[in-house]
This record gives structure tokens, C-alpha cells and sequence, in this order.
């Protein structure tokens, strides 16, 4: 990150890579079983992940609650508990997982792990 003018907004370079990364490799073959399950019924995909996707919509109201809450531990301490951190970044990597599993991207089931 550069800051030449304290008042202007950062500006990222290319060299600094963000501090979120995503990867999702392509495989080499993919289930023609699961991609009729995409291609036919896209529905029965989403049923499929629907015990992740209960555990997920409880998971993202702590979370948010959470995240809220967190802000006010930043505020007075000036710092981010590094639990939380893990336990809030367990939970959008189980969310990018199930939806990479629901729209093809990969055939490994998500699971429930927040790892």
C-alpha cells in the first residue's frame, strides 16, 4: 500500500498481493453424476447441500452478531481476537466451499468443517 498524500485514499500496488485469496483449482475430471444433477435439476444439487446450507444460515447470524460485536473489541483494545478471526474466517470459507460444491466448481463435497 502506498500513502504519498496522508489525505488521499490508498491505492494498492501490483506487487502486494490482497489480503483475501481465493483458489479453487480445476480439476482434471469432474462427476457426469453430480453434473446431471447440475444440468437437470440444479434443485436437487441445493437439496443436497441443504444440511451445510441450515448449518451455514445459523453459522452467519453468529456471525454477523459476532462481527458487530468484535467491532467494539477493536474499538477498545485496538485489536481483533485472533479466535474470532479463525472462527469468522471458518465460516465465509464453508460458505465459498458449498457454493463452489452447488454451481460445479468442484464435485468434493463442503462438509461441516470450519478449516
Amino acid at each position: 500500500m502506498t500513502t504519498e498524500n496522508p489525505t488521499a485514499p490508498p491505492t494498492y500496488d501490483a506487487v502486494e498481493p490482497h489480503p483475501v485469496q481465493l483458489a479453487i483449482p480445476h480439476q482434471a475430471e469432474y462427476s457426469r453424476g453430480l453434473s446431471i444433477l447440475g444440468v437437470i435439476f440444479f434443485i436437487g444439487k441445493v437439496i443436497g447441500a441443504l444440511p451445510v446450507l441450515i448449518v451455514l444460515y445459523i453459522l452467519m447470524i453468529i456471525f454477523e452478531v459476532g462481527a458487530w460485536i468484535m467491532q467494539f473489541a477493536v474499538l477498545f483494545t485496538g485489536k481483533y481476537p485472533e479466535g474470532a478471526h479463525e472462527f469468522f474466517k471458518g465460516i465465509i470459507q464453508l460458505s465459498a466451499r458449498t457454493q463452489a460444491w452447488v454451481f460445479g466448481l468442484t464435485d468434493r463435497y463442503p462438509g461441516f468443517s470450519l478449516k
